[in-house]
C-alpha cells in the first residue's frame, strides 16, 4: 500500500503527457486533481513566495484544470475591487503554539472538501529550510521550542465563487459524461482513472489579490504573557508603546522578514523602507506600523497586485454522480480512502510534527 501514491503520481505525469490540453486557469466551476501535487499543490498556484528570483512569467494559478459542465455562467458571482484611495483588506495576527498551527494558520483560509487538514496539502513536503525561507524566519527557530505570532496584511482584488448548488441536470462536457459510465461500483481502477483523467475536486470558490505578513517569535514564557495580555485588552486595547514593546527586538526571541505572498521584490523593498521603526539606537522594521496608519495602507494598496491567491474553497467532485446514488457513494469511498493514504504517505516533514 506505501507505494500506491507513487504509482498514483506516475500515472497521472504520464496522462498529462500525453494530453496536456487541459487549461491551467483558476475558474469557477474547473476540476483539478490534488493528488497531483498533493502536499506541494504551493509550487503550482501561488500561495506563499516560491523563491527569490524574479520571474519573466507572472502567474496565479499553474495547476491542470479542465471543464466538467457547460453553461456556468449563470451560476457564477464575481466582482474586483478597484476603487481608488481605499484598502480593501484586512489586518489581523494569529496566535500560533507551535510551528504545526503556523502552517495551519497561513491557510486558514484554504478548504478542500473531505480534507481534515488541507493545509498539509500545501505543505506537506516542507522541510526546515525551506520552510523558514518562505515564512521569513531563520532556520534555527522553525526546528525549536518556539511559538510564534503571524502578522499579516491582506489586499482582496478579485472574488468568484458558485452562489447556489450546480443543479443535478446542469449539462455535462461530453468527455466527462463518458468517463463518468467508465466508472464501475467495485473496481477501484476505474474510479481511480476517473480522478485522473476528470479529477478530484471543483473549484467553488476563490479570491485574489496580495498579502504582507511577518512572523514573530517567541519563548514560551513571552509568548503566554502577550497572548493573554491581548485577549484581555483586545488588539485595540493596547496602547501603540506596548504593541511595539511585545512586538520588538527585545521581546520576541526573532523578527522575522516582511514577505509578500507573490514574492513582489518592489513591495517587499517598499515595505523594508516604509515599516522601519527606530527606537532610541535600535532600528528596525516591523509590519505593526500599517496598523491603524490610513496613510501607509494607501501607498501600499497601489503596490499591491493581484498576484497571488488569498482564499480557495475546493469541493469534491461526488456531486457528478448524484443521479447514480451507488455509483456517487462509491466514488465518495474510493476518493476518501485515497485522500487518507495520501496524507499517510507524504514525507515526515515539518507539518507533521
Amino acid at each position: 500500500m506505501r507505494s500506491w501514491p507513487v504509482l498514483f503520481w506516475l500515472l497521472t505525469l504520464a496522462l498529462l503527457a500525453d494530453g496536456g490540453h487541459r487549461e491551467s486557469q483558476l475558474r469557477i466551476g474547473k476540476a483539478i486533481n490534488i493528488f497531483l501535487r498533493y502536499g506541494y499543490l504551493s509550487i503550482s498556484m501561488r500561495v506563499i513566495p516560491l523563491n527569490d528570483n524574479v520571474e519573466p512569467e507572472r502567474w496565479v494559478f499553474k495547476e491542470p484544470t479542465r471543464n466538467i459542465y457547460r453553461n456556468l455562467s449563470g451560476l457564477e458571482e464575481s466582482h474586483e475591487d478597484t476603487t481608488p484611495g481605499i484598502f480593501h483588506g484586512d489586518f489581523h495576527m494569529e496566535f500560533c503554539e507551535n510551528r504545526r498551527q503556523l502552517f495551519q494558520a497561513y491557510f486558514r483560509d484554504f478548504s478542500i472538501e473531505h480534507m481534515d487538514k488541507p493545509w498539509e496539502a500545501f505543505s506537506g513536503g516542507w522541510f526546515p529550510d525551506n520552510a523558514a525561507k518562505k515564512l521569513g524566519i531563520n532556520t534555527s527557530f522553525i526546528q525549536g521550542d518556539y511559538s510564534y505570532v503571524l502578522v499579516r496584511v491582506v489586499r482582496f482584488r478579485e472574488t468568484g465563487r458558485l452562489k447556489a448548488e450546480i443543479p443535478e441536470q446542469q449539462p455535462l462536457e461530453p468527455d466527462v459524461r463518458y468517463r463518468m459510465d467508465q466508472v464501475e461500483i467495485g473496481n477501484i481502477t476505474s474510479a481511480v482513472r476517473f480522478m485522473e483523467t476528470v479529477g478530484t475536486h471543483y473549484v467553488n470558490s476563490y479570491t485574489t489579490g496580495n498579502s504582507l505578513y511577518q512572523v514573530f517569535v517567541y519563548s514560551r514564557k513571552n509568548y503566554s504573557m502577550i497572548k493573554e495580555r491581548i485577549k484581555s485588552k483586545g488588539l485595540n486595547g493596547l496602547s501603540k508603546l506596548d504593541l511595539y514593546n511585545y512586538f520588538a527586538p527585545w521581546f520576541a526571541a526573532h523578527l522575522g522578514r516582511i514577505r509578500s505572498a507573490s514574492a513582489n521584490a518592489t513591495v517587499e523593498r517598499w515595505a523594508n523602507r516604509k515599516l522601519q521603526y527606530e527606537y532610541y539606537v535600535v532600528k528596525y522594521v516591523t509590519l505593526l506600523k500599517l496598523h491603524g496608519n490610513s496613510t501607509l495602507l494607501r501607498s501600499l494598496d497601489a503596490l499591491l497586485g493581484n498576484d497571488a491567491i488569498l482564499q480557495l474553497d475546493l469541493r469534491s467532485l461526488k456531486p457528478l454522480f448524484r443521479g447514480e446514488p451507488e455509483k456517487e457513494s462509491w466514488y465518495h469511498e474510493v476518493l476518501d480512502n485515497n485522500m487518507k493514504l495520501w496524507e499517510l504517505n507524504m514525507p515526515q516533514s515539518l507539518s507533521s510534527r
